[in-house]
C-alpha cells in the first residue's frame, strides 16, 4: 500500500471539512424541491491507493488532477441516478525503486444510485452513492528510460464497484456547490510487449469540488 502525498492529504482535509463542517442549515431554499435534473462541473484529484506490479517490479502510480462532469436524474428529493466521468484525463507517472519507467493516463466514468438524506429545500444535503465504473487507461509511454527502456507497456481497462460520499450546499433554488469523495475498486492487467507482465490494482480515491445546476 503506497503512502499518500502531503498535497493529497491537504485536499482530503479540505474535502472532509466541506463534508462535515456544513452540518448546520443556514437557510431554506424555497423552490429547490421537486426538480428532476442536475448537472455538475467539477475539478478533482485522483490518487491511486492500491498496488501495481510490472514485470516483477512493485510500481507506484502518481496522482493528478482533472476536470469532471456529472448528470443526475432525481426520482424524488432523496433518490437519484447519476452518470459521472472525467472530462479530461488524469495523468500518472509510473515509478519503481529503480526510478521512473513510464507514464499513463486514466479517464474513468461511472453509473451510480444515490441517496440524499434531506429534502431538496434544505441548505445542506449530504448523500451517499454506490455504482459501477470503468477506468479507461491509455497513452502508455515508457519514454525510453528506466529498466523497461525500449519495451511497450500496455494496461487494460479497470472496472468494478464505486462508492461515493458527498454533500450539496444549496446557494439558490437552482444552483448548488458540491464536495464529494469517490472510491473506485478494481484492477487491470498489465502487458509488456504483448505478454502478461503483472496487474495494476490502482483503487483510486477521487476527491472533487464542483458547482451544479438543478432544473
Amino acid at each position: 500500500m503506497q503512502s499518500i502525498p502531503t498535497r493529497t492529504r491537504l485536499l482530503a482535509v479540505a474535502t472532509a471539512a466541506a463534508l462535515t463542517g456544513l452540518s448546520a442549515p443556514a437557510f431554506a431554499q424555497d423552490g429547490a424541491s421537486g426538480k428532476k435534473f442536475a448537472v455538475v462541473g467539477g475539478f478533482a484529484h485522483s490518487e491511486p491507493t492500491g498496488d501495481a506490479e510490472v514485470a516483477g517490479m512493485e510500481t507506484e502510480f502518481d496522482g493528478s488532477p482533472a476536470a469532471t462532469v456529472g448528470l443526475s436524474y432525481y426520482l424524488n428529493d432523496h433518490v437519484a441516478f447519476e452518470g459521472w466521468g472525467a472530462a479530461s484525463k488524469f495523468d500518472h507517472r509510473m515509478r519503481t525503486d529503480d526510478g521512473k519507467i513510464g507514464t499513463a493516463s486514466s479517464q474513468p466514468w461511472a453509473l451510480s444510485a444515490q441517496y440524499h438524506f434531506r429534502d431538496g429545500n434544505e441548505t445542506v444535503r449530504p448523500f451517499v452513492g454506490l455504482g459501477y465504473y470503468q477506468n479507461n487507461i491509455s497513452d502508455e509511454d515508457q519514454d525510453n528510460i528506466g529498466p523497461l527502456a525500449g519495451d511497450h507497456i500496455g494496461i487494460g481497462t479497470a472496472n468494478g464497484p464505486m462508492a461515493t460520499v458527498g454533500v450539496d450546499l444549496n446557494v439558490t433554488p437552482g444552483v448548488f456547490a458540491r464536495a464529494d469523495a469517490r472510491y473506485l475498486h478494481g484492477g487491470a492487467d498489465v502487458e509488456v510487449n504483448g505478454v502478461d507482465a503483472g496487474d495494476a490494482d490502482l483503487n483510486p480515491v477521487i476527491l472533487e469540488l464542483g458547482i451544479g445546476a438543478r432544473f
